[in-house]
């Protein structure tokens, strides 16, 4: 999403990072995953004690990200069974909920103060927005609705383990992505396209001195990939010991910056054809909000012909990638308490389906703040400092932790072990090098161009800026937090001895010794999930 807004300031950032980080990191992840079998608190734990904190921190990032990207999911089913109406609702100003400053763009300026009729339908239908954070107001029953109804969705999907979500995400991975085509072809032939792509790919070098597309950029990655999130490594713990990391780092990375690239086209298409009816820039076009999605696809789609049928098919391609999306995050939430707790979970809940019930219970419950008519507010400031915030930091010390702590010899060498191939210089010297260094530069960046987050013209006040600090600091805290307790509790007489003891990996059997199952080679794993030499 944040790669659809940004456009030529973000493009360069984008294929840097991807090299440097993004694709190295989602090796290492692959690789640590699939060697450990376990989730990112296990397998963190295994390789490094003293940095179990930082696969922690992924899971409570990922436990609030469910919250408010579950609010996402939400909107789209609601403007998904909008779309069946006769008329679409937010194609014109002559609904109930639109004022006198509503204005239909059809190539004249826009005047001052108004609001376009999707922006209008957004706002005042969906949301019922307030004036501010501070302004609460009532619960939209409405989106109660769309959002119970998204948690099903998740709850059916994920209910009977890793196989049941992976059935689901062929459809709701593989379906999207030919829509994407369609819409793209479609795009491409607005009047005014080729002034949005022109933006889109005509580099501003000015921007590029700014930390704000190069932290855009890193976030995007992080997200769209699902690094640094524990996802990858989750899943990876599924593999078979030998199954081929390589193959499937190159197959995703590919796969995601082409479909990265293909979204960021339509979407600049796009906003070229209202920037042409507006008879304004690109610039004036585009707002960094979350609801610029809701906003500016419905304008578009709005003049095309049949477009209660393009409608339709948008939003519901909208749901089937924030749904595949909302599976990765919450099965790493429920994998890392599996892990974490075994022997509970094993006497309490007995089922896996009933520990997934209450994740997905306990998650929506989180997630009703974001649906009360002050919502829009809370969901910026959750997205802001839960998320993008803190995902650099959290990505550092994963570095860290595996390619110094652990080291990356000894990683090239369990990766031998697995693939018979050792890693080539390229991921060994990101790994040590190049990763850790521009990740710790973009925090620091971060950190000195900090900008209080704002939704349009609204500023947050400072105790709701306060909050969005506190929230963050339930995931920045975790791995110093653990650190702690891990060294106080790691055996040894001195400071240093316990130090030493805490950056130990968790001895276990060597890969070919009789009756250790870490080098099997079945299709499914062990069910107990082994330690690494």
């Amino acid at each position: 999403m944040r790669f659809s807004t940004k456009g030529r300031a973000f493009l360069i950032p984008y294929f840097i990072i991807l090299v440097v980080c993004g694709v190295p990191m989602l090796f290492m992840e692959l690789a640590i995953g699939q060697y450990t079998a376990h989730g990112p608190i296990g397998a963190l734990s295994q390789i490094c004690p003293l940095f179990k904190g930082t696969g922690l921190a992924s899971v409570v990032i990922s436990f609030l990200m469910s919250t408010y990207y579950a609010v996402i999911i939400a909107w789209a089913i609601y403007y998904f069974f909008t779309s069946f109406k006769s008329e679409m609702p937010w194609a014109s100003c002559s609904n109930r909920w639109n004022t006198d400053r509503c204005w239909v763009p059809n190539n004249n300026t826009r005047p001052n103060n108004s609001q376009t009729a999707t922006e209008q339908f957004f706002e005042k239908k969906v949301l019922d927005i307030s004036d501010g954070i501070e302004y609460p107001g009532g619960m939209r029953w409405e989106l109660t609705a769309c959002l119970v109804c998204a948690w099903v969705l998740v709850y059916f999907a994920l209910w009977k383990s890793i196989k049941s979500s992976a059935k689901v995400r062929y459809i709701t991975a593989t379906l999207p992505f030919l829509l994407i085509i369609v819409f793209l072809g479609r795009s491409l032939t607005l009047d005014g396209a080729d002034k949005g792509l022109r933006y889109f790919f005509r580099p501003d070098w000015g921007k590029l001195r700014q930390s704000r597309p190069w932290v855009n950029a890193a976030s995007q990655i992080f997200n769209s990939i699902g690094i640094a999130f524990g996802s990858m490594i989750m899943f990876a713990s599924y593999n078979r010991f030998d199954n081929n990391l390589l193959h499937d780092t190159v197959a995703v990375s590919l796969v995601n910056a082409v479909t990265s690239l293909i979204v960021g086209i339509f979407t600049f298409a796009t906003i070229g054809n209202i920037a042409y009816e507006q008879n304004t820039d690109v610039e004036h076009v585009i707002a960094d909000s979350p609801g610029l999605l809701f906003v500016v696809y419905p304008q578009a789609i709005a003049k095309m012909p049949a477009s209660q049928l393009w409608a339709v098919l948008f939003f519901f391609m909208f749901l089937c990638l924030g749904l595949n999306s909302q599976f990765a995050i919450v099965e790493v939430v429920v994998t890392s308490i599996q892990d974490g707790f075994p022997d509970m979970i094993r006497k309490k809940l007995v089922y896996h389906e009933l520990l997934v019930l209450c994740v997905c219970v306990v998650s929506f419950f989180f997630g009703l703040p974001h649906i009360i008519r002050s919502g829009i507010y809370f969901f910026q400031l959750m997205d802001y400092y839960a998320a993008s915030l803190s995902i650099t930091y959290l990505a550092f010390f994963e570095v860290v932790a595996i390619a110094w702590f652990y080291g990356v010899n000894r990683l090239s060498r369990n990766i031998k072990q697995m693939t018979g191939r050792t890693p080539s210089f390229y991921f060994r010297f990101c790994w040590l090098v190049a990763s850790p260094a521009l990740l710790l530069g973009l925090w620091v960046a971060s950190l000195v161009d900090y900008m209080p987050p704002s939704y349009r013209d609204y500023q947050y006040p400072a105790w709701a800026q306060a909050l969005g600090w506190t929230i963050a600091s339930l995931s920045l805290l975790c791995i110093p937090a653990y650190a702690v307790v891990v060294i106080i509790q790691s055996p040894g007489r001195s400071l240093r001895e316990k130090l030493r003891n805490s950056i130990r990996p968790t001895t276990g059997c060597d890969c070919g010794t009789p009756g250790c199952d870490v080098c099997c080679s079945d299709s499914e794993p062990p069910d107990d999930k082994p330690v690494i030499p």
